[in-house]
């Protein structure tokens, strides 16, 4: 009973969402002597190269996972923000669909990139069909293989299947995207297989990511980072379903200055879900990291300590019944950090069938002892307390 009530108490609170405009407005024609209205300010764009590759990328791409209403996207792409991520399981195939219309005949002058979590060379190839039908476009700049977090997740037909998208013309650049990139770095070099890798860094993360993130880019790998808000993401609105432990006034926004200004990132992908997110993230390629957004970062990941996986890949194996702890903690994040309930549930749900039955509270100690102060076992019965 617990359970279905908390549930219902995560999803009813995105039921009382305020109406936007509900607030008084004012008239700009009814005074126009007194008032005129706000003029928008331009945002200053910086570029970037995204290593070998020779494709000039704006420093604040735009990752449209999460994001459901077209004209965000529309209005990034008008500004100038010329970087754009999907997947072809994003929102069960039809986040793909939104940004091919949202993108439209701006499309020709912009850099899109997908993705596909197949692992054969034929599925491979028929959801990069798929994706392009859906994009509306001949062809996608990158193309990455999906989530691969172990050199043996990648097969050489998938490599190959790359190599022949890339003799049709379907692909210009062929790409990685991992949750565990100090697993896969020196497989990644030695294999000479990826223009490009997209992976997890942000400010929790201790020196070992940068060293392997230098090692990838020393190679021309270009380097595209996701995850920049650890968990968390912009001021939601009153009434949202998050967890507000993962929030803190000026804490995204420093999150964000904060990758732009660590070396060899090509560029980045937050996720943006309206206008107010959009020109908060226009911000950061203007801005510098000052010693304020260091002091809101070191309070911040203080605050997140007990809840935020940083992705360092010391409790895999740990879990004496097997769960996967590092995804279930992350698959979580979507849920009570930004806010996406049926995307986590979704991908909860993906993981193996054990993850719903095996309850933490049936161990008489845990065996994952995070280094970083994650208390896994209330978190993981968090996620079965909101999934299962």
């Amino acid at each position: 009973m617990a359970t279905n009530t908390s549930r219902r108490e995560f999803l009813s609170a995105g039921l009382m969402l305020p109406v936007a405009g509900a607030a008084s407005k004012i008239n700009f024609l009814d005074s126009p002597d007194k008032l005129t209205p706000p003029q928008p300010r331009t945002p200053k764009l910086t570029y970037r190269t995204l290593g070998n590759t020779g494709l000039k990328v704006t420093s604040v791409g735009f990752g449209c996972m999460i994001t459901s209403d077209p004209s965000v996207i529309e209005r990034a792409a008008d500004i100038g923000i010329n970087y754009f991520d999907t997947a072809r399981g994003y929102q069960h195939g039809n986040n793909e669909r939104m940004v091919g219309a949202a993108l439209g005949a701006r499309r020709k002058n912009l850099i899109l990139s997908t993705k596909s979590p197949t692992d054969n060379k034929a599925g491979l190839l028929k959801d990069l069909d798929t994706s392009l039908a859906e994009l509306k476009t001949d062809y996608v700049d990158i193309w990455y293989l999906h989530a691969k977090d172990t050199p043996v997740a990648i097969h050489d037909d998938m490599i190959e299947a790359q190599h022949i998208a890339k003799q049709q013309g379907k692909i210009r650049f062929a790409g990685m995207s991992t949750h565990a990139l100090p697993k896969m770095t020196e497989w990644t070099i030695d294999k000479k297989a990826f223009d490009v890798v997209l992976t997890v860094y942000n400010f929790t993360m201790d020196q070992k990511m940068d060293e392997v993130i230098a090692a990838v880019a020393k190679t021309g790998t270009g380097v595209v980072a996701m995850k920049i808000m650890a968990g968390g993401a912009h001021a939601h609105r009153p009434g949202e379903p998050i967890d507000p432990r993962t929030q803190r006034e000026g804490a995204m926004l420093a999150a964000l200055k904060w990758v732009l200004k660590r070396p060899n990132i090509g560029t980045t992908i937050p996720s943006m879900t309206d206008m107010d997110q959009l020109d908060e993230n226009l911000r950061a390629m203007s801005e510098t990291l000052t010693p304020s957004d260091e002091k809101i970062l070191a309070a911040h990941l203080e605050q997140i300590k007990p809840l935020y996986c940083r992705f360092c890949g010391e409790c895999d194996g740990a879990c004496a019944k097997g769960l996967q702890v590092a995804d279930t903690l992350r698959i979580l994040t979507y849920a009570d950090g930004y806010g996406q309930f049926a995307l986590a549930r979704e991908r909860f749900n993906e993981l193996p069938s054990h993850h719903a039955t095996v309850r933490c509270g049936d161990c008489t100690e845990c065996t994952v002892k995070c280094l970083h102060g994650v208390r896994v076992a209330e978190r993981i019965a968090r996620a079965q307390e909101l999934f299962v």
